[in-house]
């Protein structure tokens, strides 16, 4: 069995997530911070490999993660997130079980076109607060 990544735009998730788009408003750094939290407990509790990408403006590009955390990328001036998500797509799909979440449609045909499967924010929210009550629902179990 492959293993699964999971490959976030992370712009397309807060503007499509409404708590986070409101949070983004007041604070971008904030509203980064919270989505990578949500990722980084998607992570903890499915079998995907997770890694989110921002558009780098006005943020210093990296590739920051922590060991046990998630990848998260920022895109260099000149350079989009999406061509990010692409270019990873395209160089894992063959070993791996490729999934991009976004809501661009352009991005979402070219991940498909390297053998990628494709979500929505929607979906992906989905499954965000599915594994949350995962959790919810292990905790309640053990305190019994």
């Amino acid at each position: 069995m492959k293993r699964k990544i999971l490959l976030v735009d992370g712009h397309s998730m807060i503007f499509a997530w409404e708590d986070l788009s409101s949070l983004h408003r007041r604070k971008t750094a904030a509203a980064r911070e919270e989505l990578v939290r949500r990722l980084t407990s998607l992570q903890d509790n499915t079998d995907w490999t997770v890694a989110v990408v921002f558009d780098g403006t006005g943020v210093k590009p990296s590739s920051d993660g922590t060991p046990d955390g998630i990848a998260v990328f920022y895109s260099k001036s000149g350079q989009t997130a999406d061509s990010i998500i692409e270019r990873l797509a395209a160089k894992y799909s063959t070993d791996y079980e490729v999934t991009v979440a976004t809501d661009d449609r352009m991005e979402r045909t070219t991940a498909e076109a390297f053998g990628s499967f494709t979500i929505s924010a929607l979906q992906l929210r989905a499954e965000v607060d599915s594994a949350v009550n995962s959790v919810r629902e292990t905790i309640r179990r053990l305190s019994r």
